[in-house]
Parts: C-alpha cells; structure tokens; sequence
C-alpha cells in the first residue's frame, strides 16, 4: 500500500469544507476504497489539549492516555483520507455506526507514538455499503494501540444476508442505573477538542438540515463518557467494542448500566431516560439504548 507521511496534524476546519463540496458529487469519486496509508511519525501529545479532553469526556487527569483518546489524534487524517477526490462516498450522509478499539498497553502522554490511517473492507450492509478507517499507533516499532471505526452509507449495494457491526447480548436497563445529564453544548464542547465538527453536532438548525429532529452527541464522546464511568476497573491492555444504536438527541437525560461479564471483562449501554423519540435518520436496532458496549482483557 503506497504511504503518504505529513508532518502536520491536518486542519479539519479545511476538510470538511471540502467535504461540504463533495456533497455535490454525484455518486462518489470512485468504486472502490483509497489505496493509501497516511502516516504521521513522533506525534506529540499536547497535556492542555489532552486535560481539556479529559474535562469534557468525565476522565480523571493522568499522564496516562485514555483508551479512546488516540482516535481524536488520529481522526484528522482520516478525514484527510475520506475527503478524497477518489474517495468512494461522499461525506455528509457517511453514520458512524460501531467502534473498536485494542490498547495492547497503556500509552503516555510523555511518549511521541507513529500514527498509521487507512481505509478498508468495503462491505455490503442491510442498509447500503459499510467500510472501515483503521488506525494504529506504534511506538519503537511496537503497535501499542488499534483502532477500527465502522461506517455507513446507505443506498446501493445492499444485502439483506449481511451481518451487524458490534457488541450482541447487551446489559437491560435498570432502575438502579446512576442517571447523566447531557447538556445542549456537549456536541460543540467535544467538538471543539476532537475536531469532530460534522454539523449534526453543533446546532439544531444545522442537525435539521441532515433530517435530525435535534442536533445529536457524538458516538465517540458517549464511548468515553461511558469508559469514563468505568476508570480504574479496567485492564492496562483490553478491547472495546461499541455499537452506536440509537442518535442522542440534545439536550438528554441517559442512564448509564454497566455489569460485570466475566474476569475483567463489562458490558454496558447507554439507555434514554425518557420516551423514545421516533427519527427516520438512523436505523432503529435498540428499543430505547443509545450505545451498547463491552470490555474484554486484550
């Protein structure tokens, strides 16, 4: 696979701006995926950046990464990579349906890691087309940390016979679970330190635009939110698997339940706290769960 290595962090204000153009791109740049690399040597960690993640996503400060915070290091080369000219679809639409994530050991924030982003497995799903942004971090030429974010698009290419991304067999809702207030602003907060600005994030009006009846948190916040609750319960070297259910629409009220699975090993979910909401702009797989998720040793 040729490899193209940058230097800079890409700018994301940039790249969805150009997303925003290939929105006017009939069908895609090409049939199949980018056959490219994106890497990105000696990355440092900046410790402001990393408490302010830390801030909003409910993590104690540490010198010690959490699991999901490289995948905000490494998201804007993959954006880099999904707003290519030959790129098979166009961004806005693309749902971000289910993450996992492999730390094979906790990473500092003292350490400078190589990022290495791809795109791969473009695959037939009920709905339309899935693919999947791999990313890894090496660090003297160990891989220490993985991870492979699932997305969607629907439309053509659909198969009825293929499976469901993430997690099965997750925990009930329980009247005992502690209860989450999720303010309006948390999409523009965490959107703010991750660079994740898709506008389905930002404001009512623009998540309108998209055919949410509200703007929506993001997956990967209600992910760390979720870990966040779990600190210290944690093996150093274990998987996550999350499957993003139901859109959160803001501002919510969310219960959080969590349950031991096994030696080190969770499982839990997200649940609204109120009537469900009907939408049409994502498929409906949960009765009233937002996230599904488990935590198994590595």
């Amino acid at each position: 696979m040729p490899v193209t290595e940058i230097e800079e962090t890409p700018g994301t204000l940039g790249l969805y701006a150009r997303a925003a153009v290939s929105a006017i791109r009939p069908g895609g740049g090409a049939d199949g995926l980018p056959d490219e690399e994106v890497v990105q040597r000696d990355v440092g960690i900046d410790r402001d950046h990393l408490a302010a993640y830390d801030r909003v996503c409910g993590f104690d400060l540490s010198d010690e990464l959490p699991v999901t915070y490289l995948h905000v290091a490494a998201f804007p080369m993959a954006l880099k990579i999904m707003t290519r000219n030959d790129f098979p679809f166009a961004l806005p639409g693309m749902v971000h349906v289910a993450n996992r994530i492999v730390q094979h050991r906790p990473v500092l924030s003292s350490e400078r890691p190589t990022l290495k982003v791809h795109a791969a497995d473009l695959r037939p799903h009920r709905k339309g087309q899935m693919l999947d942004l791999v990313a890894t971090a090496e660090i003297g030429g160990e891989v220490v940390w993985e991870d492979v974010s699932t997305y969607l698009k629907r439309g053509s290419g659909a198969s009825e016979d293929a499976p469901d991304p993430g997690p099965d067999d997750p925990p009930e809702r329980s009247d005992a679970a502690p209860r989450w207030k999720v303010p309006s602003d948390i999409g523009r907060r965490y959107g703010a330190v991750s660079g994740d600005r898709n506008p389905i994030h930002l404001h009512p009006l623009l998540a309108r635009a998209f055919g949410f009846p509200r703007h929506i948190a993001h997956g990967m916040w209600t992910t760390a939110r979720a870990l966040a609750s779990l600190s210290g319960r944690l093996p150093d070297a274990c998987t996550v698997d999350v499957r993003f259910e139901r859109p959160l629409l803001l501002p919510a009220k969310v219960a959080f339940t969590a349950e031991p699975s096994g030696e080190d090993a969770w499982r839990f979910a997200l649940h609204s706290d109120r009537e469900v909401v009907s939408d049409a702009a994502q498929p409906q797989r949960g009765d009233d769960r937002h996230l599904t998720g488990e935590v198994t040793p590595a």
